[in-house]
């Protein structure tokens, strides 16, 4: 078993079988794109625990991700997928970034969700491009971009529900998407409380990473509570 790769949240290592991967999920929790960072203990284990569940039910949506199953509290067995480099977010109300970059008051309600793309490049600080630019830089065709945006949207559609039996609001995430050898596209990358922005229904208290981010609260007793709502839901 070989170290692959290590990110910020993430270890990934080969196993005895070309067609899986072994993905760990770690404690350091990081904001701004590293520039806040902190270890908390128990924290790989409850995004892998969430995306666990997450990653199952969108399966049992019709929604095929690099996912094959838990392997233990913090590590999973995923297919190997060439990362396509770009974070698809999909925002269906104003908050974050979006706000300070076109105005949008914080909580306004988008009349249909909004996709958005954005370059994995640490030296850039992974920027907006569009469309055309995803072309000129050969990350993906447009038949591809389609598939993304389609495949977003779905996935969207889906958490939406699940928040809302949570009682609670799907503000915005983002996502990741691999290529298989075969050349199929999946969803990859994890779905937990740091890719998405969520809040209370009544009360608009984040579930989210934003506590960390603002100094609001304890991120693994949010975290925890998360998990407990999704595992009630079972």
């Amino acid at each position: 078993m070989t170290l692959l790769y290590e990110g910020k949240a993430k270890r990934i290592f080969s196993t005895n079988n070309n067609y899986e991967l072994r993905v760990e999920y770690k404690d350091e929790v990081t904001a701004g794109n590293g520039a806040k960072k902190d270890t908390m203990v128990g924290k790989g284990r409850l995004n892998n625990q969430i995306t666990s569940i997450i990653f199952k039910h969108l399966h049992e949506k019709g929604i095929e991700s690099h996912f094959i199953k838990q392997l233990s509290d913090t590590e999973q067995l995923v297919e190997p997928v060439k990362i396509i480099p770009l974070e698809v977010v999909v925002r269906n109300i104003a908050s974050g970034s979006i706000t300070k970059r076109l105005g949008f008051e914080n909580g306004q309600v988008f009349k249909e969700p909004l996709v958005e793309f954005f370059y994995k490049n640490d030296d850039l600080n992974d920027p907006l491009i569009t469309d055309d630019h995803i072309k000129l830089l050969n990350i993906a065709n447009d038949e591809d971009i389609k598939i993304l945006k389609t495949k977003a949207l779905a996935i969207n559609d889906v958490l939406k529900q699940l928040m809302d039996e949570m009682n609670l609001k799907l503000v915005d995430f983002k996502i990741e998407f691999g290529k298989t050898d075969a050349g199929k596209i999946l969803l990859a990358d994890e779905i937990s409380p740091d890719t998405c922005r969520i809040w209370d229904k009544d009360t608009n208290v984040n579930f989210d990473k934003d506590v960390y981010r603002n100094n609001t609260g304890s991120l693994i007793e949010t975290y925890q509570i998360f998990l407990n709502k999704l595992e009630d839901l079972k």
